[in-house]
């Protein structure tokens, strides 16, 4: 185990190194130079005089949020051990400690790439091809109206669907415990199978303490403590000056108790440190470009994708174009790789033909490494709601993507990874619904398999797009995605007297098939400060 003092000069070299090859830092230098031609740097005391200048010029504060951007990622990637790992430990073990996750994580790749080749053969359809010129020109002319072009996609399926990752998971076994008996563990009846720690009422409870039923929340429609009126007047006048400062941890704290709508996709982007500069929208529109000039098989899952979900929900269908933009920029972008760092997954590798096995001549595929799943273009729908420039529509998705998403998708030990959610899930319901748990699980309707959906799309298309908001901002605010297990838990006990009655799977889905109606803050508050402990 690391010291705590060599762990954090750990961390610091890291953030360093980090935003050494930023354009922030590249601005920061240029600044610097403009500043030496000011009279009032003065040669004696000019290192002084040149951070007074950027600290009165905003430069520093931006700083401070790049850092505090950086540390966020960093310490939530840490969360998985209780220590900074040795910086001589293999990279595979930083990504994710426990080997029998590795090697489930491998075999679910390896699952996917079978999937995605098979089709290739099947269809006679190469991975990546240049698009001939007239074709180039026609997807540049209907850019903005793709929702319009009708492909025939009969013949292209999903790579899987969260209930084939949902059997993955089910069967996850750590070999040390195969032939011991470990009694708490083994008391856990559920679907997941594994000995990760996940919290309790009482640590969810002081995690988040912002949610208590006596603090003013965005959400909530009556409150004893303050008149509704009230605390939003007051809120907004909060967050206009949080805005002001420009001060993401500010920004993070305060979106704890809710956004108001009108200052949501500024306080979002200031969280994410996401300014949409001019870089920013050159290096969208050479995205953009790759996609015009090179057709992938994945851009056929994605188009099949968005046909399937949000082109069929009253909610999103609207945003099928803007869909489309993100989702196939994305798949181009390779920075998207820089992730695979801290994620438990390894990006999909793909070989000139001819080539087979020889490392020069592979390539990252799809460029971002991210296979598409039924449900991936979920992810970006809500957030079209908040953003209507292009660029940073895609660069909010982008970095939610880095920093949340991706861990509802892969296999690790992480707490906000799918794993600990699904335990701590079913851990809640077992522990402070048990006669509800046990009526499902003789029924043959265990809890998780009608929930699993929920998590793993962070609840986008299920619940109404303000209350799917007012979930997300507490994401950000805590950076965290245990909140979907909470609430996933507190839908469950809102409709416990229903599903008492169930005698069948189907009937259990038929009982909570329709979350529109439901209003997420009062659920979770019920469910985590009225709960008896």
């Amino acid at each position: 185990m690391l010291d705590p003092d060599r762990g954090l000069s750990l961390t610091i070299a890291r953030v360093v190194q980090r935003l050494q090859g930023s354009s922030l830092h590249s601005q920061l230098e240029r600044q610097a130079r403009v500043s030496l031609h000011k009279p009032e740097i003065k040669l004696e005391s000019l290192k002084e005089d040149i951070k007074d200048f950027l600290k009165t010029s905003g430069w520093e504060k931006k700083l401070q949020n790049a850092v505090y951007s950086e540390l966020n990622i960093f310490l939530y990637f840490l969360l998985k051990v209780s220590f900074p790992c040795h910086p001589a430990a293999p990279p595979e073990h930083i990504k994710e400690p426990l080997a029998y996750m590795r090697k489930a994580q491998g075999s679910w790749e390896k699952r996917i790439l079978k999937s995605l080749n098979s089709m290739c053969t099947e269809l006679n359809i190469p991975l990546a091809q240049k698009r001939p010129v007239n074709e180039q020109k026609e997807l540049l002319n209907k850019w903005n109206e793709m929702g319009t072009d009708e492909p025939d996609l009969s013949l292209f399926r999903p790579v899987y669907a969260p209930k084939d990752f949902l059997e993955v998971l089910m069967n996850l076994r750590n070999p040390n415990y195969e032939n011991g008996e470990q009694p708490s563990f083994r008391n856990h009846l559920g679907l997941i199978q594994v000995p990760l720690k996940v919290k309790d009422i009482p640590e969810l409870k002081e995690d988040f303490s912002e949610l208590g039923l006596n603090i003013g929340q965005l959400g909530i429609d009556d409150s004893a403590q303050v008149p509704p009126e009230l605390f939003e007047n007051e809120h907004v006048r909060v967050g206009q000056k949080v805005l002001a400062e420009q001060d993401s941890a500010a920004a993070q704290q305060y979106v704890r108790q809710g956004c108001p709508t009108a200052l949501r996709a500024d306080l979002w982007a200031l969280i994410l440190n996401i300014s949409n500069q001019p870089e920013d929208i050159l290096y969208y529109e050479q995205l953009k470009s790759n996609v015009i000039q090179h057709d992938l098989l994945v851009d056929s899952l994605i188009y099949k994708d968005v046909k399937l979900t949000a082109s069929n929900d009253d909610y999103y269908f609207v945003f099928e174009d803007y869909l489309y933009q993100v989702l196939l920029c994305f798949s181009r972008d390779t920075s998207v790789l820089e992730h695979f760092t801290y994620s438990s997954a390894t990006p999909p590798k793909s070989y000139i033909r001819g080539k087979l096995g020889m490392e020069e001549y592979a390539v990252f595929y799809p460029p971002n490494g991210v296979i598409p799943f039924h449900g991936f273009s979920m992810y970006v729908a809500p957030l079209c709601f908040l953003y209507h420039e292009p660029s940073k529509l895609y660069q909010i998705f982008r970095e939610m993507y880095v920093r949340f998403f991706f861990r509802l998708h892969s296999i690790s030990s992480h707490p906000s990874g799918i794993v600990s959610l699904c335990l701590l899930f079913e851990t809640l319901l077992q522990t402070h619904l048990p006669q509800l748990f046990y009526h499902l699980r003789e029924i043959g309707a265990q809890p998780l398999r009608i929930s699993f959906k929920w998590m793993v799309r962070a609840f986008s298309g299920y619940l109404a797009t303000d209350q799917l908001l007012l979930l997300w901002d507490r994401i950000l605010g805590y950076n965290s995605l245990e909140i979907l297990a909470v609430l996933a838990a507190a839908v469950f006990a809102f409709r416990a007297v229903n599903l008492m009655e169930v005698t069948s799977l189907a009937a259990a889905e038929a009982v909570l098939a329709d979350l529109s109606t439901l209003k997420v803050m009062p659920l979770l508050q019920i469910f985590l400060f009225a709960t008896v402990t």
